[in-house]
């Protein structure tokens, strides 16, 4: 049977790693898929970071013009999961990789409702630095406006629940696949 450089390296840091103490990472954001799923307006307990991060996101791009402030937002949001799974990746953290896709989920969820309301307005927003001074109230109504695209906001929307969907599942997999691994591994030092 032919190996790949990447299974072995997979096979060896699950070697003497305890599976139980990752196993709660993954029941958790079974939940959160769960919950996300049944109610689409759910908001996770990592939402509260998910929002700091979007709030920053608009500070680091304000002097980029009025549309890259509002976008920066969502695009740091979504691109600090994707710093945590490179920042794992170059330590060989593997279920830390895979933590970071449920995260990334959750902000694709988050992401996904916003834009969603886009035309509707419901979601109270969060302005800590007095946003909205420059006529921006909802990131997703300015940027889809802008674009032409607002009557598409509930597709848009839609497409990015389905990719938080794809993330989680990518987390949830992987997971398991590597809880699997290293429960395998310690049964091999008790043969």
């Amino acid at each position: 049977m032919k190996r790949y450089p990447l299974g072995d390296e997979l096979d060896a840091w699950c070697q003497g790693r305890n599976w139980l103490v990752r196993a709660p990472v993954l029941v958790f954001f079974g939940y959160v898929l769960f919950r996300h799923l049944a109610d689409p307006d759910y908001l996770s307990v990592l939402q509260g970071l998910n929002l700091g991060v979007h709030e920053l996101g608009h500070l680091l791009f304000v002097y980029f013009g009025r549309f890259l402030s509002v976008f920066g937002g969502t695009f740091w949001e979504l691109a600090a999961p994707l710093l945590g799974m490179w920042n794992f990746y170059r330590q060989r953290d593997f279920f830390a990789i895979l933590a970071c896709f449920g995260w990334l989920s959750t902000a694709l969820f988050d992401v996904g409702r916003y834009a969603a309301d886009a035309r509707a307005l419901a979601i109270p927003l969060v302005a800590p630095f007095g946003g909205g001074e420059d006529g921006v109230g909802h990131d997703w109504q300015f940027m889809l406006g802008q674009a032409g695209l607002l009557p598409y906001d509930q597709l848009i929307g839609g497409a990015f629940r389905v990719a938080g969907v794809v993330a989680m599942l990518v987390c949830l997999v992987g997971g398991a696949f590597l809880l699997w691994r290293m429960a395998g591994s310690a049964q091999d030092r008790f043969r």
